[in-house]
């Protein structure tokens, strides 16, 4: 199943909803960024987020890592075609198990992505790797109501049971020993024009090529209902982002 998830997700500009426009707001949030600063990017599929941040840092340096080789393969060429390169370093790595000495990094950076991990227990293992008053900026899947519809509570408690308010994961930001600086929702626009419409198009171009592949066709059809889904109750739930700092008396 997770071959074919890759594959079918592999040639999208990005693997889940984000936009270059979210990336900046969160990370003009943070302040005082040392001169050098260093990022971690984790889960960073083929690196929109990575090459944004190296824009709009240009002093920073930056190691983007992801599961799955050939989407840092992509990230790379394009690195190269914008300039940036040279501050980019890719590792192949799980998310759960990072190659990096504890206080590495001023910045971690994950889009998308904690929720392979969960929630808590991605919070509580990348603190390690940050510096003293470091600072992390992430997106999580988060209810916009109280009241969600019971087609939008079914569907997310067959993908991601652990979903939670806003105010719900930043309780569980603050337990963690955080301090929380900033938190906003991702626009619809992000989920639709940034990830579903190429998405679609993709699953178009490819779903006669995975014909019989049940791996395959379970994925296809999961991301269509997905994206149903979020047509209908874009109000209720959506990506939020959250950025905060380590606290180092917690």
């Amino acid at each position: 199943m997770e071959s074919a998830i890759f594959e079918i997700f592999d040639g999208l500009p990005r693997q889940g909803p984000g936009s270059n426009e979210c990336t900046e707001k969160a990370f003009r949030t943070i302040p005082a960024i040392p001169s050098d600063a260093s990022i971690l990017d984790i889960g960073c599929g083929v690196g929109m987020q990575t090459l944004h941040l190296a824009e709009i840092c240009a002093s920073c340096s930056i190691t983007a890592v992801d599961v799955y080789q050939p989407y840092l393969d992509t990230l790379m060429e394009n690195a190269k075609e914008k300039g940036v390169a040279d501050r980019i370093t890719t590792v192949c790595a799980s998310m759960d198990d990072l190659p990096f000495e504890d206080e590495e990094f001023d910045i971690i950076w994950a889009e998308g992505s904690i929720f392979v991990m969960g929630f808590e227990k991605g919070l509580s293992y990348w603190k390690r790797f940050l510096k003293e008053d470091g600072y992390i900026a992430l997106t999580e899947a988060t209810w916009f109501t109280d009241t969600p519809s019971v087609e939008a509570i079914q569907f997310w408690k067959e993908c991601y049971p652990d979903i939670k308010t806003i105010s719900g994961n930043e309780k569980i930001i603050e337990d963690a020993g955080y301090t929380i600086l900033k938190s906003f929702k991702v626009p619809a626009s992000a989920w639709l024009d940034d990830f579903y419409i190429p998405l679609e198009k993709r699953l178009d171009s490819i779903e006669a090529k995975f014909k019989g592949d049940i791996d395959a066709e379970s994925v296809i059809e999961f991301s269509q209902k997905e994206m149903e889904i979020f047509r209908k109750h874009s109000d209720e739930y959506g990506y939020a982002f959250f950025v905060f700092q380590k606290s180092m008396n917690k």
